[in-house]
Parts: C-alpha cells; structure tokens; sequence
C-alpha cells in the first residue's frame, strides 16, 4: 500500500496506528460496558442520583470535548503534535487503570459514581486530541501520494479500537470475564505505547515552521521567546475555510448518528432486540464500515482524488435520502435495517479520504487548535440537535424527522467540498491540472 517511504516513516505510521487503536479501545470500552458498569458504579435506579449518568453524559459531550480541543491543540500548535499524542496516551491508560481500580457503588457509596463519572468526561477531554494530533503529525510527516492512504489509516484504527471494545462485552456479559481485567490490560498497553510514542520524532513541517520562525526573529534582532506573537502566530485561518471544515464535519456526524443511535431505537421498538443483541448487530455493522468504508476508500483515493472520491459518496447518499423513510417504515426483518445501515456507513459523507488536504488548508501554527475546535463543535452541535430536536419530533413526522437532519446537511457538505476543491484547483492539484502535466512530461 505504501511505496517509496522511509524506515522511519513507515514505523511512525505503525506506532501512531496502534496507539490510536488503544486509545479508542480505552475509550469505548467502558461506553459499551455500561449496561452491565452502570449497575455497579451507580446508585440503584430508584434513586434520584441516578440522574447524574444523564446529566455529566451530556457534560462530557458538550463541554469536555470543546474544552479538550482547545487546551490540547493550543499545546499541540506551540509545542508540538508529538507531546499532545503522548498526552493523551497515558491520559488513557491512567484513566483505565483507575477505572480497572475503583470500588464499586456498594463498597465506598457515592463517590465510585463521582470517580467513574470524572473518568469518563476526562476520557472525552483526552479523545479529541488524540486522533487529530495523529492525523496532523502524519499529514505533515508522509509525503504525497503516500499521505492520504497513511491518515487514512489512523480513521481505520480507530473504528478497529472501537469494534475489539465491542468484542469485550459479550465476554463480560456471557461469559462472566473479568471487566476489570480488560481494563488492565488497557492501561498497560496504552502505557507502553506512550513510551514507545515517545520515540517519534515531531512532524518535519511543523519544525520547518518554528525554524523561519527563529529566524525571522533573529534577523529583526529578537530573541525566540515561547508563545511571542510575530506574523507567524498571527496568520488568520480563513473563515470560508473553517466554515466549510465545519460542515464537513457535521456531514459524518449526522450520518453516524441515524446508523448506530436511532437505528438502535428501531431494533428496540420494532424487534424487542435486548443491549446485548444490539452490540451483536453493531459488531456486524463495524465490520461493514472497516471494510467498505475505510479500506475501501483508501484503496480507491489511490486511483482517484481524493476529493472527486468524495463529490461521488456526497452525489450518491444524496440521491439515497429521499427513499429513506419509506424504507424503513417497510422494514420487518433485522437484517433489512442492516443493510440500509451498512449503505449509510458506507456512503456516509464525512472526511476521509481527504483528511491530509482539509488540514493542509489551515496555518501551521493554528492547524491543530482550529480543526479540533471546529470538530468538537460541530460533534456538541449535532449531539444538542438529535438530543433535543429530532427525538422529539418522531412522533409527529415519524422517519420523515431524517430528511429534516439530512437534507440541511448534504446541503452544507457539498459547499464545503466546493470549497476545497477550488483551493485545490487555485494550488494546481486537482486531477485536470495534474493530467495535464503528466501528459506534457510524457510527450
């Protein structure tokens, strides 16, 4: 998959995508095991505390993940994506350990629920910087026609850490395996694998940057001083860029939300499916999304561009919509919701394989604050929309309530890859301009 590169670069892209696999392993573990945690780290249902698992769920999503993406990509733009990485590594695996650690409800009372609960929001904290600061260092570390494939590996990772998270649970549940011990073993193999982050070297661009930028001080007879403002820092992200960033990411957002939210609303109603017989359907689903959605598409951004790639998922989800309510009112059987599920996962409209180009459009020195803010906003702003919004008006417009989440968002996702692709286009590498010179260099 990866031709011509460096030993160097293909060990930065092994140990970037497995650490990023234990961080999300770490990080969904504990969401798919709540059905079978809640009772043990909560008060019985009966009582009013148990409202807090409600109300810190919604803390974590809107608060944390912004506040996350704020603190961790202003350290990741002045010292670096490496040092944010290796962060929020051994954020997870102390988090895991504790968790693996904590006394339950019934030993220590309410506190194990205040622990858990803090646990859980700094793992949302700790998630949005990993992920991006992987992304980044490898967009700014592997050169092109490598680069796609190699971000868009990281993506793949994370979904695979994600679905072993999944596996877990049947273990747990069926087989009376030890949760605590999967937690342990988290903890340890996010610990070595900080260690071992610690060995990759900080991506060349970013060090390319920080060098004129010691030079550009030198030259007017300053010294370098850490976080001084000069013309570097200063270089605005362009608010048509950011904004079209931001659609983009709520495209995904939105999409996954109808695939693994509301879809488990309808195998509850429609076919009495229990939480264990959904996280078997969603093991089923993950798979389709690894395979037609992440290798798939990395496979074909080698023959296409990447941005074309996506301008054909964006035309073809977009002609789908419309005969999605209808299908799922004549939905009777299970394996009918997964396949229009597997469809909505493949075709989802979200960033990959293009992840490498929509970073490259943002100033250095601002590239991870900004992209990781947008992202957390853009998740806080879909999440406050199902949450509040669609759920509620079900009843009224039945399935119709998608059209009325979707539509506004293809809308907003083909601006924003318009946008884009007239940057690549002013930049001379969208595929006529390249042709072109391919040609004149054979003739």
């Amino acid at each position: 998959m990866f031709v011509n590169l460096t030993k160097e670069q293909k060990q930065t892209i092994k140990l970037l995508s497995m650490g990023t696999f234990l961080v999300y392993f770490d990080l969904f573990l504990y969401a798919h095991m709540a059905i079978l945690l809640n009772n043990v780290f909560f008060p019985p249902i009966h009582s009013n505390n148990q409202s807090l698992l409600t109300a810190f769920g919604f803390c974590s999503s809107f608060v944390f993940r912004p506040l996350g993406a704020w603190l961790l990509g202003s350290i990741g733009d002045k010292y670096g994506r490496k040092v944010t990485i290796v962060i929020t590594t051994v954020m997870m695996g102390i988090i895991c350990l504790i968790i693996a650690f904590l006394p339950t409800y019934a030993q220590i009372g309410i506190q194990a629920t205040w622990i858990i609960l803090i646990c859980r929001m700094l793992q949302e904290f700790a998630s949005i910087g990993e992920l991006i600061g992987a992304q980044l260092l490898l967009s700014e570390t592997i050169p092109s026609p490598n680069r796609s494939r190699a971000v868009g590996i990281l993506a793949v990772f994370a979904e695979l850490g994600g679905m072993a998270a999944i596996a877990t649970v049947p273990l747990a549940i069926v087989y009376q395996f030890n949760w605590r011990i999967a937690f342990m073993v988290g903890a340890c193999i996010a610990v070595v694998g900080a260690v071992a982050r610690t060995k990759l070297r900080e991506s060349p661009e970013f060090v390319d940057a920080n060098k004129k930028l010691k030079h550009s001080l030198k030259n007017v007879k300053q010294e370098p001083q850490p976080g001084a403002e000069n013309h570097f820092h200063k270089e605005p992200v362009n608010r048509k860029t950011a904004f079209a960033y931001f659609l983009i990411k709520c495209g995904g957002l939105a999409f996954l939300y109808f695939a693994f939210v509301y879809s488990a609303n309808i195998l509850k109603a429609n076919f009495s499916y229990n939480s264990y017989q959904i996280l078997v359907h969603y093991l089923l689903l993950g798979i389709v999304q690894i395979v037609g959605w992440g290798l798939l598409r990395i496979y074909l951004s080698t023959k296409i561009h990447p941005l074309k790639l996506l301008r054909f998922v964006w035309i073809t989800i977009s002609l789908f919509i419309p005969f999605l309510p209808w299908l799922l009112n004549h939905v009777t059987a299970p394996w009918q919701l997964l396949i229009i599920q597997s469809f909505m996962v493949i075709f989802h409209p979200n960033d990959l394989p293009s992840i490498s180009i929509f970073f490259k459009s943002f100033p250095v020195f601002k590239r991870f604050s900004s992209t990781s803010l947008l992202y957390a906003t853009a998740y806080m702003i879909i999440y406050a929309i199902t949450s509040f919004g669609i759920t509620y008006l079900i009843p009224y417009v039945g399935h119709g309530v998608l059209l009325i989440l979707m539509v506004p968002v293809l809308i907003g996702y083909g601006y924003g890859l318009n946008h884009f692709k007239n940057l690549e286009k002013a930049a001379g590498r969208y595929p006529k301009l390249i042709t072109r010179e391919v040609r004149s260099t054979s003739d």
